[in-house]
């Protein structure tokens, strides 16, 4: 296998993996899928995995990827950018709390297709997708309520006061990902 040449040269026989061919099988004893699925396992304890460990994590990974998608094109996880690490960690928190609380709403949503989209008949067990759950959310929170008051005006702020001078913030070097 050959290793990567940018940004920085990595070769590939320093890292040792193992190659696991997994097809899975139904109750029948016949073939699940009609192609095997090839996986490779890195780092110092992938002897110590079993196949069914190697087979969960690479299942597991595919709600992790979904979310990822999600997350980046519904719930806009990558589009807060800030210099200050602490208010990017909550930023992500924020989103991760928004995605439990669709999963939660799950059940009392109801699926309301676009003119656009096929009005296709909906199954009683088919949950609803994060996206359907999303555009029903309004509807869901509105039956809900908020304990919250109205907001009150309570006239404009002062601002920063005059002749305040700011420092600039550090320039840093851009940070490359990958190995060093």
């Amino acid at each position: 296998m050959r290793g990567k040449r940018k940004p920085i040269y990595i070769p590939m026989q320093r890292y040792p993996f193992t190659l696991v061919r997994i097809c899975l099988c139904n109750a029948n004893g016949a073939l699940a899928y009609p192609q095997a699925l090839w996986v490779i396992v890195m780092g110092k304890n992938r002897g110590a995995l079993n196949l069914l460990d190697v087979f969960t994590a690479y299942h597991q990974r595919y709600d992790l990827e979904h979310f990822f998608r999600f997350g980046k094109q519904r719930l806009l996880l990558d589009g807060f950018q800030t210099p200050v690490v602490q208010h990017e960690e909550n930023w992500w928190a924020l989103a991760h709390l928004a995605y439990l609380q669709l999963w939660v709403a799950r059940p009392y949503a109801e699926n309301h297709p676009h003119p656009w989209e096929g009005s296709r008949p909906a199954s009683k067990t088919q949950s609803l997708s994060p996206t359907r759950v999303q555009r029903d959310f309004k509807r869901i929170i509105r039956q809900i309520g908020t304990p919250a008051a109205l907001p009150k005006r309570r006239g404009y702020s002062p601002g920063r006061p005059k002749g305040t001078l700011w420092t600039r913030r550090p320039r840093l070097s851009p940070v490359f990902k990958g190995f060093p």
